[in-house]
């Protein structure tokens, strides 16, 4: 009995063992992120050293950098708003009709949405934004958003307006509304956290999104901090870690306040149109 025990104890501390090296082995990354902004030499290591404001006041003092995100606002907010509402528009329709084909069209659209934004269309979204005479401006990137995230946005949204019954709309109707203040007054209140979803999900994945807005904008001043933040090399590709560092930090912070006050509001315990 005594050896039984000794072995499972042993056991047990080879397992916390590898649990504590894979938590560390992604923490560690994290306590850099939030230490190496804040050290006058920063390098790789993580190391504790007095703060310093230092790299923030360089940051501070180049307008490019400081431009980018701007321009990372204007493409993901106008991304995720138009994304949104067409989206909760068409999932609208799809939901309360049916008709033939109805759910090979849905999935079709899910595996369009992989392609658009994937590596596999850069040449051919590359031409088709440079016969539109879009190259190097904000709406050839918010098109491509647009068209990679509408369709897994609506695939999404549908399911919360399946859940919920079309009852409240047709007992809304006998009661006099008309269908579209059904939708506004009934639809919408319900499936809210829907569009939290999407627009968290969408907003995520446009602001920090490399490749399309590397291949479609070409002048400094309108590029996001995604693409931005390669500026902090030198010329012999080394990088400047002090100021990486601390632009990584502000470029993290919009999605952690985000993220933090979506939280508080709705939670993340999404069951569809109705939450039980």
């Amino acid at each position: 009995m005594m050896f039984k025990q000794r072995t499972n104890l042993w056991n047990n501390f080879w397992v916390y063992l590898i649990l504590f090296t894979l938590v560390l082995f992604f923490i560690l990354p994290m306590i850099w992120l939030v230490t190496a902004p804040f050290s006058s030499k920063a390098s790789l290591a993580v190391k504790i050293t007095l703060p310093s404001l230092n790299n923030f006041r360089e940051l501070f003092k180049n307008n490019i950098a400081m431009l980018a995100f701007k321009n990372s606002f204007i493409i993901s907010f106008s991304s995720t708003i138009i994304v949104t509402i067409t989206s909760m528009l068409a999932a609208y329709a799809l939901s309360r009709t049916n008709f033939k084909w109805r759910s090979t069209l849905l999935y079709a659209l899910l595996l369009f949405s992989t392609v658009v934004t994937g590596i596999a269309a850069m040449v051919p979204l590359f031409v088709l934004n440079l016969r539109l005479g879009l190259i190097d401006s904000y709406l050839s990137v918010i098109f491509v958003f647009i068209g990679g995230f509408l369709p897994v946005s609506i695939f999404i949204i549908k399911d919360f307006f399946d859940a919920i019954p079309k009852d409240y709309e047709e007992a809304a109707i006998v009661a006099g509304s008309t269908p579209s203040q059904g939708f506004f007054r009934i639809i919408l209140p319900l499936s809210q956290q829907g569009m939290v979803v999407i627009a968290l999900y969408i907003f995520m994945n446009t602001w920090g999104s490399f490749l399309m807005p590397f291949i479609l904008l070409r002048s400094v001043n309108k590029y996001p901090v995604s693409v931005a933040i390669y500026t902090f090399f030198t010329q012999e590709g080394l990088p400047l870690l002090g100021l990486l560092s601390a632009y990584s930090l502000l470029y993290s912070i919009p999605v952690i306040v985000l993220y933090i006050i979506i939280n508080r509001k709705f939670g993340f315990g999404f069951h569809g149109g109705l939450k039980g």
